[in-house]
């Protein structure tokens, strides 16, 4: 079995845009390429799990999304560091049209999207870690038997008193988060 570290997209890899709706918008923090070429080091799957509920309030189609997506894998990559997946959620319970207003299995914190992670990569979730800067990431992580680190980037310090549960640990950014990992 292999062991992952799932991040969250927007506010931890990459800047938070409200509803990012063009791939020309997107801005990886400065040390978010350093933070995921040492999980590549070290052995982890790097998987993206991300809400994307801007598709389903017409902000951008999933064609859009994609687009962004790639632009965020080739941006990593010119720096040496390799995304294994990226999963989306791109429903919500209250807004869009069929069939993109749903309550899902995939939207966090509901870990679909980490179960059909696991099976497509044969991961051991127990030695796998959780990294976001919501709420809903570390709530995630847990419900997956995941540890969890949050991050003060994005809405970090907005959400950071009000977290229930708490996470494992608490890092300014990813690359902290990424060092207290290597650490564990």
């Amino acid at each position: 079995m292999n062991k992952a570290v799932f991040l969250d997209k927007d506010g931890t890899i990459s800047e938070e845009a409200g509803y990012l709706s063009h791939y020309r918008d997107l801005n990886i923090f400065p040390h978010s390429a350093e933070a995921i070429k040492l999980l590549n080091e070290a052995g982890y799957k790097v998987i993206v799990i991300s809400n994307q509920s801007g598709v389903a309030r017409g902000y951008l189609g999933e064609d859009m999304l994609q687009a962004i997506d790639k632009t965020l894998q080739k941006k990593l990559l010119n720096r040496g560091a390799i995304l294994s997946a990226i999963y989306y959620c791109p429903h919500h319970p209250e807004y869009g049209v069929y069939p993109y207003r749903q309550d899902c299995a995939c939207r966090k914190p509901h870990t679909g999207l980490v179960e059909k992670a696991a099976r497509d990569f044969d991961l051991d979730l127990k030695s796998s870690f959780f990294v976001g800067d919501h709420a809903n990431d570390v709530a995630t992580g847990r419900q997956a038997g995941m540890k969890t680190a949050f991050v003060l980037t994005g809405h970090g310090q907005e959400e950071l008193a009000e977290l229930d549960p708490k996470p494992d640990f608490v890092a300014d950014d990813l690359l902290g988060a990424v060092k207290w990992i290597l650490k564990k």
